[in-house]
């Protein structure tokens, strides 16, 4: 069985019937179901919350991996219907930063190209690299999942040519000393 609608189309009865019967829908996509709570025109800001909400008591866990997967519309859910100030905003984003490292974490992934993350998006549209899957830290990468814990590639780099030159000129000097 298909939707048939788009989602960002939907009333509030038809959204509630069809999270309660996901499992016979063979197009459906929870992350075309989140993202569309906030596209949705035709529902007002009460009716987007309980649908939020509703959806939550079935979908919490995928939700949570969207910190990940696809943050702004996480941050835009979590935020819905709340006036934020700048710092709320950062501090929110910050939170989200904290949790997707604890993801990865406890999942034990080593990788970050989720998502947004692992496509090239520069925000041009005639830009012909747009929805090319890239590598993180190519030149194509324009966003990139960073925290605060971690190293500088460039700082061992560094650290690793001072030691192999401290290492040559502790063999000059010993070289030199015998020499004379």
């Amino acid at each position: 069985m298909t939707i048939g609608k788009k989602f960002n189309q939907l009333d509030k009865s038809e959204y509630f019937l069809i999270i309660e019967n996901y499992k016979q829908y063979k197009d459906f996509n929870t992350l075309g179901l989140y993202r569309s709570i906030c596209e949705n025109e035709n529902l007002d800001l009460e009716t987007r919350m309980e649908v939020r909400d509703f959806a939550h008591t079935i979908f919490k866990k995928t939700f949570n991996f969207y910190q990940l997967k696809d943050p702004k519309t996480y941050f835009e859910l979590t935020t819905l219907g709340m006036n934020l100030t700048v710092a709320d905003e950062r501090q929110a984003w910050k939170e989200i930063r904290e949790n997707q490292e604890k993801i990865l974490s406890d999942k034990k992934i080593k990788h970050r190209n989720f998502g947004d993350y692992s496509k090239h998006n520069c925000g041009y549209d005639n830009c012909p690299y747009n929805g090319i899957m890239i590598k993180q830290g190519t030149g194509l990468s324009e966003n990139h999942m960073w925290f605060e814990t971690d190293k500088k590639k460039e700082n061992a780099k560094n650290k690793s040519k001072n030691q192999k030159k401290q290492r040559r000129e502790k063999y000059k000097i010993i070289r030199d000393d015998l020499d004379n």
